[in-house]
């Protein structure tokens, strides 16, 4: 359709492309990976250990976000409440990092003061090779801290490097699809988290 000289895409046909898209890579999602995820988390939380999560960009919004469910939502199913830590909210010390020591040392710098063996390290990454997410993967390794990977495209570097990958396969590029998909898996495993309830010995 033209609008003068400028031409354009109807907005209802782009929308039900971008939709139909997600539907579908939704419906490829593994999960079987999504629930050796939820074990994990599981696991840290009847444990007492921390988890962290870390992205970059819309990834570092989605890690905001998840941190925001697990910290507050979780408190429904009477557990434990679970001890979350985002690692991209610290502005001061993450740009102190940054500037310091290198934009690949902004995550890592944090977990050197606090990760320790047992504790969980998430990364949300649409490419699955942002160095400072690597960076802080080699660092859980180090501390035998256990690791999770919310990746896309090809899954990059992590996907190898992580523990636990949850891999959306997906074209190189389709960062809104990742993103969107990455953001179905937290609330699904949110969702796993606040339906359990209480042991007897708790």
């Amino acid at each position: 359709m033209l609008a003068g000289n400028m031409a354009y895409v109807l907005p209802k046909e782009l929308t039900k492309e971008y939709l139909a898209a997600v539907g579908a890579a939704l419906a490829r999602v593994d999960t079987d990976a999504v629930q050796q995820a939820t074990q994990m988390l599981r696991g840290a939380r009847d444990a007492g250990a921390t988890i962290f999560i870390a992205g970059n960009g819309g990834s570092a919004a989605t890690a905001s976000h998840w941190v925001n469910d697990l910290g507050k939502a979780t408190k429904r199913s009477g557990r434990h409440p679970i001890r979350v830590m985002s690692l991209t909210d610290n502005v001061s010390w993450l740009t102190a990092l940054g500037n310091d020591e290198g934009y690949e040392r902004i995550f890592a710098g944090q977990m050197e003061n606090f990760a320790k063996p047992g504790d969980l390290l998430i990364v949300i990454s649409a490419s699955g090779n942002s160095l400072n997410l690597v960076r802080a993967v080699d660092l859980a390794r180090d501390r035998k801290v256990a690791s999770i990977g919310l990746l896309g495209f090809d899954g990059g570097v992590l996907k190898e490097l992580v523990d636990q990958p949850v891999w959306v396969r997906s074209e190189k590029g389709a960062y809104e699809l990742v993103e969107d998909v990455h953001s179905a898996i937290c609330h699904a495993i949110t969702r796993c988290l606040v339906a359990d309830r209480p042991e007897h010995s708790q």
